[in-house]
């Protein structure tokens, strides 16, 4: 009885040695596909009202747990049954990233806001349909990338068994949510910290200037990432089609990897850019039309 007790703590001593190495290796595979993450979600959780910041946050860090809920067990599932699934559902996605990034890239160079709208959007974020699209907009985004993270993790184990592959892909997507989810929160926050510092050093001494460094640094930060997490979705789309389609895969093999994922990425971003704007704009026309009948 006593020998068989210490078996199975002996093969739960055994998994957990092979989940930590595993966990390990997927979490290698998968840090620059978070790091992606972690710029697109931090520009998406940015611009809210100093008050609503960390609230609006929760909601897409719990539609991020949703999201990979959702998303482990049909991706373990898909690649028993059915893995070229797995393959259409990346390019899907891909196109959606793809179509957000280039959005953000026609919108700043073709229309871009006047100083004075600035006020009037700060206003507007106090209206609940506002918040409801853009945590609407950061959840979609984030199931997208955590599709990815959760394919190149399961890519890490296919040769390990069920279990192991079930709790290797499990512990990546919650490591992923709470490790991205928990910095873009103490960058969102950065300006609150420097305020406290400022307070508690009574506005003196080294406390003092890093609570104004915190300050003055979080509008280049903020700006920073948005720059950055545009460029990753693009990168990250680019990414998906290169691995993905084989004619995009062999095309142009001298090309450095980052520069051809980022034209595949762009280009097919503008193309979907253009496809959904015609459509909306024949859509509206047509609308029109009937009624004016």
């Amino acid at each position: 009885m006593a020998s068989g007790f210490f078996a199975i703590l002996d093969d739960i001593a055994s998994l957990m040695d092979d989940v930590a190495v595993t966990s390990k290796l997927a979490a290698r595979k998968t840090a620059g596909i978070l790091g992606d993450d972690l710029a697109v979600n931090a520009e998406k959780a940015t611009g809210f009202l100093a008050t609503r910041e960390l609230p609006i946050l929760w909601a897409i860090t719990k539609g991020s747990f949703v999201n990979k809920l959702i998303i482990v067990p049909i991706a373990l599932i898909l690649n028993i049954f059915f893995p070229i699934a797995i393959k259409v559902i990346l390019i899907l996605g891909g196109l959606y990233l793809a179509y957000e990034g280039a959005e953000k890239i026609v919108e700043y160079f073709f229309h871009r806001k006047k100083p004075g709208h600035q006020v009037i959007e700060e206003r507007e974020e106090e209206n609940g349909d506002i918040e409801k699209d853009r945590i609407k907009s950061a959840i979609t985004t984030d199931f997208i990338l955590s599709i990815e993270i959760v394919i190149i993790a399961l890519g890490t184990v296919l040769d390990q068994s069920l279990t192991l592959q079930i709790i290797t892909v499990s512990i990546v997507a919650i490591l992923a949510t709470v490790g991205v989810y928990g910095i873009v929160a103490l960058i969102v926050r950065m300006d609150d910290i420097g305020y406290r510092l400022i307070k508690r050093s009574n506005d003196r001494g080294w406390l003092s200037k890093l609570g104004h460094g915190l300050i003055n640094a979080l509008p280049l930060v903020i700006k920073f990432l948005s720059i950055i997490g545009t460029i990753a979705l693009i990168l990250v789309a680019g990414g998906i089609f290169v691995h993905n389609i084989d004619y995009l895969h062999h095309i142009l093999p001298q090309l450095p990897a980052i520069i051809k994922e980022l034209t595949v990425g762009l280009v097919a971003g503008l193309v979907v850019l253009a496809i959904f704007s015609g459509g909306k704009k024949l859509f509206s026309s047509a609308s029109h039309g009937e009624a004016n009948h």
